[in-house]
């Protein structure tokens, strides 16, 4: 992965979806360009191939996938299949859609070998516990603090750095991503000093009235 990233999941939100994501992603592209910096997008299934197809210059990943392989599982969201219609990457286990460590586990074992894998975890002893899955990368969310107004580098910037320590201790190959509350560029400087590789956020951007505005101050602390 090159360093640092940027990545944004659109959840479901009322911008960020169908037509909305088609728009974002365009924008993510641009400012993506401008600023020679990773910027990464985990969208809807719905949206995953839409966006592939029409949008360049733009990584796009899966907003979650199951532990399953090819067989009679209606509704599943299998691994290849992602890979096949594009995706470059999947998020996992975010506290949206949490899934147990065996659950975890056995999702890894299936992803296709050149998708990237970000597992989302809530505390320290969580993310030390998935490192020995090896992820190439985990994301430290304090679920009490997505989408709120105050960025966990803030509230809690020791979480993070203990993440790192934690982490590197068990897998030297995984990064760490900061989540929840990031909002700015500042907010993302702080994730970096504190030996993060980049950010996992959403509303900041997706319920932005301006999502371009907010994604330059977002990059504008990286170069």
């Amino acid at each position: 992965m090159t360093k640092p990233i940027i990545c944004v999941n659109f959840k479901i939100h009322p911008q960020a979806y169908g037509e909305g994501a088609e728009k974002l992603a365009r924008i993510m592209a641009k400012v993506s360009k401008e600023f020679g910096v990773k910027l990464i997008a985990a969208v809807s299934a719905f949206d995953l191939s839409s966006i592939i197809s029409k949008v360049e210059g733009l990584d796009v990943w899966s907003q979650h996938l199951d532990a399953i392989d090819v067989g009679s599982h209606t509704g599943s969201l299998q691994p290849k299949n992602a890979f096949f219609h594009g995706a470059k990457g999947t998020l996992l286990n975010h506290a949206e859609n949490q899934i147990s460590l065996d659950q975890i586990e056995k999702t890894l074992n299936l992803i296709p070998e050149g998708m990237v894998t970000c597992v989302c975890a809530a505390d320290v002893e969580q993310a030390r516990a998935i490192a020995a899955f090896g992820p190439d990368m985990i994301a430290v969310e304090p679920p009490e603090l997505i989408g709120g107004d105050i960025s966990v580098t803030t509230a809690d910037p020791d979480i993070i750095k203990n993440t790192v320590l934690a982490v590197k201790s068990v897998n030297p190959n995984v990064d760490v991503l900061t989540g929840a509350g990031v909002k700015n560029g500042e907010d993302v400087k702080m994730a970096i000093q504190l030996g993060t590789v980049g950010v996992l956020l959403a509303s900041g951007v997706t319920k932005s009235e301006d999502p371009e505005k907010v994604l330059r101050d977002l990059c504008s602390s990286l170069i």
